[in-house]
């Protein structure tokens, strides 16, 4: 196998003057991509794709596609060029959803080769968008994440009147995207009908389930390299850009969307523009092939002013979180934010269902150590000012989980609370902080 490629500069330098030229004029087209498919840029791709993931149908690993590297990437440009090339289907798994028993979120595993291919057309695709994307944008975009949108949503909150908000949930976003729709808006910036049609074919790859192809007009597997940035492209121009050029102009009062792929809000100044965004946004959604869930969807009154008068007010989720009107400290009235009691039951019920399922793979100081990375993993993500209680009450509880099922190796109790309480404190938990202030 081959180590780092040089070239790497070479194609970073590429993709940043593509990224500079769609900065520069919104309006550019672009006639001549596929000549980023070469020797160079496909190697680093393969160099950054890492060799431990799941393999696709062929069951090939990155090893064994690495033994012959630049034969393989050869042959694979020789039939891009000759537009010989076909994505092979995606090999499906069920990961069960969280907190939805009985329920799984399907995921895609493509085939070695195919994701070297994804990985580029990833990058091209986001040299060309990343500029137009908007600022109520924020998933699966560089130098953004969960945090940054948690922080601008409780910011907005904090600083604006807010009657209510619109709390969106999109049925299946991934799985309706319609392929017809993506490639007609792919091709309002994109000229080379070329890397349109390998963008298609990827899409209608089909996915094989329990050894059975099943091949659909609609959706994006989710576990696809290609996906998350094909996702935003369909979702900027189906609802960011609408709402931007649209709502906004019509609302009466303030009005933000804040939008982390398929999950997102809406806080409104007042509650009739609310009304009429709901509307409109369901013809919207329609028009792009797109579904409310109108089981899930809901208008929270969530009114600073009200509350201060002693009405009720709602609360919603975002990210994992719940949104909250509360006094602070001096007696004013804040929005505060905490883990959703939803994600803690599913949480604590995962620790659960880990140390079940590993208690007799190893001793218990290493079961400890893997224990404390996942709680660690936790108060990272949900380490954020006014949160660290529920955070300190899951590592408690989840301490509690793990206590339990370490006693249950063998019929005979194998440690007690007291000798417990010692070993935690020569090997001590992570510290709970806030590793995200809002303020």
């Amino acid at each position: 196998m081959t180590g780092e490629t040089k070239p790497v500069k070479s194609t970073e330098t590429k993709l940043l003057r593509i990224s500079n030229l769609s900065r520069e004029d919104h309006k550019l087209e672009f006639n001549w991509l596929m000549p980023h498919f070469n020797k160079e840029s496909l190697m680093c791709c393969f160099n950054e794709l890492s060799g431990k993931k799941a393999v696709g149908i062929d069951k090939k690993t990155k090893e064994e596609y690495g033994a012959k590297l630049e034969e393989n990437i050869e042959d694979l440009i020789s039939r891009m060029k000759a537009m010989a090339y076909r994505p092979a289907p995606v090999r499906e798994v069920l990961i069960p959803k969280d907190g939805q028993k009985g329920k799984y979120r399907p995921l895609g595993i493509s085939n070695f080769e195919d994701k070297i291919v994804q990985m580029m057309a990833a990058k091209v695709l986001e040299a060309i968008y990343e500029p137009l994307f908007l600022d109520c944008s924020y998933g699966f975009r560089p130098g953004r994440s969960c945090h940054t949108a948690i922080k601008a949503l409780s910011t907005h909150l904090h600083r604006n009147q807010c009657e209510v908000v619109i709390d969106v949930d999109l049925s299946n976003f991934f799985g309706t995207i319609n392929h017809e729709k993506l490639a007609k808006l792919l091709r309002m910036k994109i000229k080379d009908e070329r890397f349109i049609r390998y963008i298609v074919r990827m899409l209608k790859a089909g996915v094989l389930s329990n050894g059975e192809l099943r091949k659909t007009d609609e959706g994006s597997p989710q576990g696809s390299i290609v996906s998350p940035v094909l996702a935003n492209i369909f979702a900027h121009y189906a609802i960011d850009v609408w709402f931007e050029t649209a709502v906004r102009r019509h609302a009466k009062g303030k009005v933000a969307l804040f939008r982390y792929c398929d999950d997102m809000v809406i806080c409104c100044e007042y509650k009739h523009d609310a009304e009429r965004i709901l509307k409109a946004l369901k013809g919207r959604l329609d028009r792009f092939s797109l579904k409310l869930n109108e089981e899930k969807t809901k208008v929270v009154s969530f009114a600073k002013s009200h509350y201060d008068r002693g009405v009720k007010q709602g609360n919603f989720d975002f990210l994992g979180f719940t949104f909250y009107i509360a006094r602070s400290r001096n007696g004013g009235v804040i929005v505060k934010l905490k883990t959703s009691s939803k994600r803690m039951r599913v949480k604590l019920r995962n620790v659960k269902y880990w140390i079940k399922k590993n208690r007799h793979t190893a001793r218990m100081k290493v079961l400890w150590q893997k224990f404390c990375i996942k709680l660690q993993g936790h108060i990272r993500y949900y380490g954020v000012s006014f949160n660290s209680t529920l955070v300190s009450t899951y590592c408690q509880k989840a301490v509690r989980i793990f206590f339990k099922w370490i006693n249950r190796r063998s019929q005979r109790k194998s440690i007690t609370w007291a000798k417990f309480s010692l070993f935690i404190a020569r090997f001590p938990l992570p510290k709970v902080k806030v590793y995200y202030p809002l303020f």
